[in-house]
């Protein structure tokens, strides 16, 4: 049996670079648009928070930037591979936020019913999705909840602006025919923004 590090003993990306190897315990997955401010981005996508890269994928389209670190190994990719967003420093993905104004992060978390938790210190793009979240029938939270993403290493906040959102998606929410509202609806606030650019 392979022995499994825990990424909660990782201070950073060169920590669990040490321990994992891309291509077998991980790949990592960028699509730039050289036209565009904005990036989505999934962290911990593949087997480490299920559907997350899927969903940034589908909001990202051809329109956005993104990317995405995908858990690819056979098992225990949440306990080899979370890092958490305060620690998430990749390089890569560094080099792709330094040139978008506007960041949005998707990730995973627990729960049983269909909700999304906003975060991060991106005030007003929080009220917007906020809004369109609602408008799609979403139940949202946009403050009093355990996942504030206020950190400015938090990965959400690292791109030009020093401000982004952090969407944290319940597993209901996360499952095909709730996740093209939600997808739908941070489009529309997305599309509306690039447009403004």
């Amino acid at each position: 049996m392979v022995r499994t590090v825990n990424a909660k003993s990782y201070r950073g990306f060169a920590d669990l670079a040490k321990h994992q190897v891309r291509g077998r315990d991980f790949d990592i997955l960028i699509c730039r648009r050289s036209s565009s401010r904005i990036a989505v981005i999934a962290p911990h996508g593949g087997g480490i928070e299920r559907g997350t890269s899927e969903i940034a994928g589908a909001i990202a389209g051809e329109d956005f930037n993104l990317y995405t670190l995908e858990g690819i190994r056979p098992s225990r990719n949440y306990d080899a591979l979370h890092l958490t967003s305060r620690l998430f420093d990749e390089p890569e993905c560094l080099a792709l936020l330094e040139k978008c104004s506007v960041v949005v992060a998707i990730h995973g978390c627990k729960g049983t019913d269909a909700r999304v938790l906003l975060g991060g210190l991106d005030g007003d793009l929080k009220v917007q999705l906020a809004e369109a979240l609602a408008g799609a029938a979403i139940t949202v939270e946009p403050e009093g909840h355990r996942y504030p993403a206020t950190n400015p290493n938090n990965i959400c906040n690292r791109g030009r602006s020093a401000k982004g959102v952090q969407l944290e998606l319940t597993r209901p929410l996360r499952a095909a025919a709730t996740a093209a509202r939600l997808v739908s609806a941070v489009r529309s606030v997305l599309v509306g923004l690039n447009d403004a650019a």
